[in-house]
């Protein structure tokens, strides 16, 4: 007897695709897949600043799935502040830089099923003495930094009591805020803070010491094009099977998010 979660997987790779595929056929027609990725994200869309290079589990599914539709894939640079209004006006076919699903982004953008899913860690200098546990952050006189468009900007607003909470414009004000001492600490996920630990040498984790709040990361693309979004899924339900996304997560060391 098929689990409800294999029994899905079937169907969807048993589904013929819809008719009337706008995207599809613009995307046949072109030879080119766009992907809107945010190249700052490391272990996900990561540009290297040295080599130019992009690495990271969604540039390797990229490729996959611009192989899988035997076109070439153009990447095009996004961010969270500016990720709606991206795929809105068409400036890329999907998104695809491990996108957290909240409220506010569902209610414009359509997601696949999540691969990824994290919770919340926050990240301060090794000097700062105010801050050695969790509980040390949501306290007066405390300032956390956020970055404007991120899934931490909503969750923070709602759940800080105590402290200031302060948003920067882009994620790199939040990280010179902390390293200014203007903020405490600044709030990332489980990909991000692996870059800020592995690449920097004044960063310290303050991980929460039980669920905070785990949000699932996934792809988005436009609503209303059926067929587009039944291909994409049928795509990573291949991906899934063949274990072509398992092995991309875990050579990019991100089997700990790993979606089960």
């Amino acid at each position: 007897m098929k689990t409800p979660c294999k029994l899905l997987t079937s169907l969807l790779l048993a589904l013929p695709l819809a008719a009337g595929a706008a995207r599809l056929d613009t995307i046949q027609t072109s030879r080119e897949l766009r992907v809107c990725i945010w190249p700052d994200y490391y272990g996900i869309s990561y540009r290297n600043p040295k080599t130019r290079q992009l690495s990271g589990v969604d540039i390797d599914m990229a490729q996959a799935l611009g192989k899988s539709l035997g076109v070439a894939v153009k990447f095009v640079d996004s961010s969270f502040a500016t990720l709606i209004d991206d795929v809105e006006q068409d400036r890329c076919d999907i998104a695809m830089f491990a996108i957290g699903i909240n409220p506010q982004r569902s209610e414009k953008l359509r997601f696949t099923r999540p691969h990824l899913i994290s919770d919340i860690y926050a990240i301060t200098t090794k000097s700062n003495r105010r801050v050695q546990s969790w509980a040390d952050i949501d306290q007066p006189g405390m300032v956390v930094a956020v970055a404007k468009g991120t899934l931490h900007e909503p969750v923070m607003r709602a759940r800080l009591k105590h402290a200031t909470l302060l948003v920067t414009d882009t994620p790199q004000g939040r990280e010179q805020e902390v390293q200014a001492g203007r903020a405490d600490v600044f709030m990332t996920d489980y990909p991000f803070s692996r870059r800020m630990l592995e690449t920097t040498d004044w960063a310290r984790l303050v991980a929460p010491t039980k669920t905070y709040h785990l949000t699932h990361y996934a792809y988005a693309m436009k609503k209303g094009d059926d067929a587009w979004f039944q291909r994409v899924s049928r795509f990573l339900e291949q991906a899934r099977q063949d274990g072509t996304l398992a092995a991309a997560i875990q050579r990019h060391k991100l089997g700990p998010i790993a979606e089960r």
